[in-house]
């Protein structure tokens, strides 16, 4: 997959079919279109996804946190088939943009594009002015096909990011899944912390995340991680650990079943599965041992 980033000057050299949208998650409204993009590659079409490289809250003094941080992205789009990735820049100049220019200037001019999809909130431009029905407005001018897809309903509502949020910020996994249709997951390389699992003969795998990834509530959840494309079930703790360290330094950390082996320095998916209690703190080491020792058998037993 070839990736445009930092740069408003590029051309594409072949006819395109694109994706628009801020992808924030990837859920199942997110994969409905792309699969519609990645169906035009039958036409000879490359298969486009246009994105911007800051959140749109972030950039106008919100903190957001995202769903799916940038490597993130890149990889989803990536084992999906996506030919070509635009991160484009999100700054003052390009915030500043009216909405006929960025169709004229650079879906028709520099993505060559031939078809388009976008889902009904889709907004760009100056403002935010631009939408489906301006981009509809201009297809014939610009010799584009544009196709509204519509929004995937589950569980009786619309899915979208801020829902899917939500339901991580509450900690309820399983509705997450059922909306990304896979599960919540925390990418990264194991890292070293105190050893303190290996000294109670549960040794664990440490994960700092990226500072921009939303995390559910601080607890303990029933888990899957995938390494080297073997998949384990796994118990994993969200937090700061607070009966053994003072630092507020958030980590994942992942007791993984019949796991044997090194796995520092590792690239590891922790996939959160469903939530099992909330992080508290202990009156003892020995009392979080014996913690430790009933989450790990709840999760050996849990049925996912």
């Amino acid at each position: 997959m070839k990736i445009i980033e930092n740069t408003t000057e590029f051309h594409l050299e072949k006819p395109s079919a694109v994706a628009l949208g801020k992808f924030d998650g990837i859920h199942l409204g997110h994969r409905r279109l792309l699969d519609k993009v990645l169906e035009q590659k039958k036409r000879g079409l490359q298969a486009v996804v246009f994105t911007f490289d800051t959140s749109a809250a972030f950039f106008f003094g919100g903190d957001e946190k995202e769903l799916s941080v940038r490597e993130e992205k890149r990889a989803a789009f990536a084992q999906m088939g996506i030919d070509v990735l635009i991160e484009f820049p999100l700054n003052p100049d390009t915030a500043a943009t009216e909405p006929v220019t960025f169709v004229s200037r650079y879906l028709a001019g520099q993505m060559r594009t031939v078809y388009l999809c976008a889902g009904p909130d889709i907004s760009f431009g100056k403002g935010g002015a631009g939408d489906y029905a301006l981009l509809a407005a201009h297809a014939q001018d610009y010799g584009y096909q544009v196709e509204l897809i519509d929004k995937v309903r589950v569980d009786g509502k619309e899915v979208s990011s801020t829902r899917v949020r939500k339901a991580v910020r509450a900690g309820e996994m399983e509705a997450v899944t059922r909306m990304l249709g896979m599960p919540y997951s925390i990418s990264g390389r194991v890292v070293h912390g105190r050893a303190l699992g290996r000294r109670l003969g549960m040794p664990t795998a440490n994960l700092l995340p990226d500072k921009g990834k939303l995390l559910p509530p601080n607890g303990v959840y029933y888990s899957r991680i995938l390494l080297d494309g073997v998949s384990y079930r796994g118990i994993t703790n969200v937090g700061c650990k607070p009966t053994v360290s003072d630092e507020r330094i958030m980590g994942v950390e992942t007791y993984l079943y019949d796991f044997e082996g090194e796995i520092y320095d590792r690239d590891i998916t922790v996939e959160l599965l469903a939530f099992r209690r909330a992080e508290r703190t202990f009156d003892s080491v020995k009392a979080l041992q014996s913690q430790i020792e009933e989450d790990v058998a709840a999760g050996r037993n849990a049925f996912f």
